[in-house]
């Protein structure tokens, strides 16, 4: 029996990547990388911060502004306040789920507590949100789930997790956890997820009845 549902944040809860990728294609074209949004999503989904500097900063052949991830990160929080809207359908998913849910991401606790805000979630997962920056481990690593998991006093065999990357699937994995890709329609995301989950979906109005499947 499933016990926990363990949520990724972004993508899944809040639907941010295409801004905050957006923002970060933006802001590596003006320091001289030259990547575009598309390559963006490609290259950086579901991967910690430290990991797309990394990428950057080879592509420049020199290391980025001092500036760089700080600004970055401004500038994401500005285009989340005008355009975040959470997943379509997540309101009423969680109001169907019974199942004790937690949400563990390679985020900041600032950003998600900002992102989970905006899009009135926040209230919902209070005292259940776990950031790879305050446990130090970051996905594809299974520390993070596996942290959540322990705190929350539930057998990683009893954990299910809700992903939209291969790192966070990856993760799941490798905890010991069952794992649903959700694609959000994405047919490339379906050719991705499809090999490492269990089960692909591709809107959250399905997500109860398939917990209910799988339970």
């Amino acid at each position: 029996m499933i016990e926990l549902i363990i949520f990724d944040a972004d993508g899944v809860l809040v639907d941010s990547e295409t801004i905050a990728l957006a923002v970060l294609a933006r802001a590596a074209s003006q320091e001289g990388a030259g990547i575009g949004v598309e390559e963006a999503i490609k290259l950086f989904r579901g991967r910690k911060m430290a990991d797309c500097v990394h990428e950057i900063e080879r592509r420049l052949g020199r290391s980025v502004s001092d500036t760089f991830v700080a600004d970055l990160r401004r500038a994401t929080a500005s285009a989340f306040d005008a355009e975040l809207k959470p997943v379509e359908g997540i309101h009423a998913a969680l109001a169907e789920i019974a199942i004790p849910t937690c949400v563990a991401s390679n985020g900041p606790m600032s950003k998600l507590t900002h992102t989970l805000g905006l899009t009135k979630l926040l209230d919902h997962f209070e005292g259940r949100i776990f950031s790879a920056y305050e446990v130090g481990s970051w996905k594809p690593e299974p520390g993070l789930f596996l942290h959540a998991a322990q705190t929350l006093n539930v057998h990683p065999s009893r954990c299910i997790v809700i992903e939209d990357s291969l790192s966070g699937a990856y993760a799941a994995k490798a905890a010991g956890m069952q794992v649903l890709g959700f694609t959000g329609g994405d047919p490339s995301a379906e050719i991705e997820l499809r090999g490492v989950c269990g089960k692909t979906f591709h809107r959250m109005s399905e997500l109860p009845s398939l917990l209910q499947q799988t339970n």
